[in-house]
């Protein structure tokens, strides 16, 4: 008898990726790993989280597109109530695919997840009435460190599932990546 497996899936940008935990259900409900050292590390992702968070939002509300650099954050992202639209972009100096963005429906339906690695920014938009998001980092926040890009940048042009979000000042506020001076980026490293 052969058990199903995680499942990793690959997007156009070398390192982000969703994954499928295997979820085990039955009329009371359901069972899965959010993590598992040795299974991740198996699919590529071979990361020590020492931080986790939870944020609660309203259908609208955009978060993003964060950053941390110096102290750059991996970040395993996944959707505990509701549904958001995630995204990812990669905003390495020197990479290929600078610039570019992927985006993952992520529900609490699908428990599916996205992993965003060190040097990416990251965001998302509530599309439910209310979504429930949890965060699990590879480095702690750090206040000076904190960055991020403008959600609307043409530049990058992601097709956001909202026109005229919620956003906080501080995101109002970002600047275009063709503003952020190259020493405030993350280096691509191959």
């Amino acid at each position: 008898m052969t058990h199903p497996q995680l499942k990793r899936i690959d997007t156009n940008l070398p390192g982000v990726c969703v994954i499928e935990p295997v979820v085990h259900g039955d009329p009371r409900g359901y069972f899965f790993e959010s993590f598992h050292a040795e299974k991740y590390r198996a699919l590529g992702i071979d990361a020590q989280f020492v931080q986790s968070n939870v944020s609660r939002s309203v259908r609208g509300v955009l978060r993003g597109l964060h950053y941390q650099w110096p102290h750059p954050q991996g970040k395993l992202v996944s959707v505990l109530e509701g549904e958001v639209y995630d995204v990812a972009v990669d905003i390495r100096r020197g990479s290929p695919t600078f610039g570019q963005w992927e985006a993952a429906m992520l529900t609490a339906q699908n428990h599916r997840q996205l992993w965003i690695p060190e040097g990416f920014a990251h965001g998302f938009c509530v599309v439910s009435d209310a979504a429930t998001f949890t965060y699990q980092c590879t480095a702690l926040y750090d206040a000076r460190a904190d960055a991020g890009v403008r959600w609307n940048d043409a530049a990058i042009a992601i097709d956001w599932p909202v026109a005229e979000p919620l956003l906080s000042a501080k995101d109002q506020q970002t600047p275009f990546l063709a503003d952020v001076p190259m020493d405030k980026l993350p280096v691509f490293t191959g």
